[in-house]
């Protein structure tokens, strides 16, 4: 089973549309939509929900009021300010670390989960997928709701003998592009020739190296700045980066979105040889 984790450093790259098409052009896969703060992958998919299960990834303190003392050791170690003068808990600012249980003498602390997303499984024409939609307000619980459906996905994998995961990973270089990124065998950063792009190649590509995992790179967009084109080149000589294709721009990208189908599914371009030619160069560096 071989993973491909498709990463930005930042948003707006056209990372999903690239996904979704490489998801028409792969056989024996499944898919994995790894944005959970802002997934967006199944609307270029027409998926139809399989499951749906509610996913608790995090804890919150509470206080039994019986019991406790109002000493307020509780509220003197707490490092995020979560329980006030009154002893009460906001759990809008409770990490759920449990500092606040080791420390209480009368034992009045307990953590309880809380409910942080909602895990789904659907199947599009293209194959099935494994995503996910985080709660508001509980973004600590991203990277453990990431490594939630990549394992549903290793798991289908394994029973049904398929052979590549597909995942769309999320922008930038936080917990979840790292929880993306874990045990992947390539990851294609996706880029575009803008001042900021160019820098947040850098920064993402740090977080590879940092990780020692695989990395390639695809020019989206590459005809709008030559000059910065070059520049993203000459980076990944430099790093010794494969940079496996460079997509021009392409007004149909829009229309496909507005249909919310993959790209190379409704048109043939110049765009869609560039994604062909992308998927076989990718096959090859797995």
């Amino acid at each position: 089973m071989k993973q491909l984790t498709i990463i930005s450093g930042k948003g707006g790259t056209g990372k999903t549309v690239i996904a979704s098409s490489l998801a028409v052009l792969a056989s024996d896969k499944i898919l994995v939509d790894a944005d959970v703060d802002a997934p967006n992958l199944h609307l270029m998919l027409s998926p139809q929900l399989i499951s749906q299960q509610d996913f608790w990834g995090a804890k919150t303190a509470t206080i039994d009021e019986t019991i406790c003392k109002k000493c307020g050791l509780c509220a003197g170690f707490c490092r995020f300010g979560a329980i006030d003068d009154q002893i009460k808990v906001n759990s809008y600012r409770c990490e759920g670390c449990g500092v606040c249980v080791q420390v209480c003498p009368a034992r009045a602390v307990t953590l309880k989960d809380e409910l942080t997303g909602y895990l789904y499984l659907s199947q599009t024409p293209y194959g099935m997928l494994s995503h996910a939609r985080l709660k508001t307000g509980v973004a600590e619980a991203s990277g453990k709701l990431i490594t939630a459906i990549r394992r549903v996905a290793e798991e289908i994998a394994q029973k049904q003998r398929i052979g590549q995961i597909i995942i769309d990973g999320s922008p930038g270089i936080g917990c979840p592009v790292i929880a993306s990124l874990a045990g992947a065998d390539l990851a294609l950063i996706i880029t575009e020739p803008t001042l900021s792009g160019l820098a947040d190649l850098k920064r993402i590509e740090g977080v590879t190296e940092h990780f020692k995992i695989k990395t390639a790179v695809c020019i989206n967009k590459y005809d709008l700045n030559e000059e910065n084109t070059q520049e993203i080149e000459q980076f990944c000589r430099e790093k010794n980066l494969a940079l496996l294709t460079k997509i021009p721009f392409d007004e149909e990208v829009v229309k496909s979105v507005q249909k919310g189908q993959p790209l190379v599914s409704c048109t043939k371009s110049h765009t869609t040889k560039a994604l062909e030619e992308l998927w076989g160069r990718i096959k090859d560096e797995l």
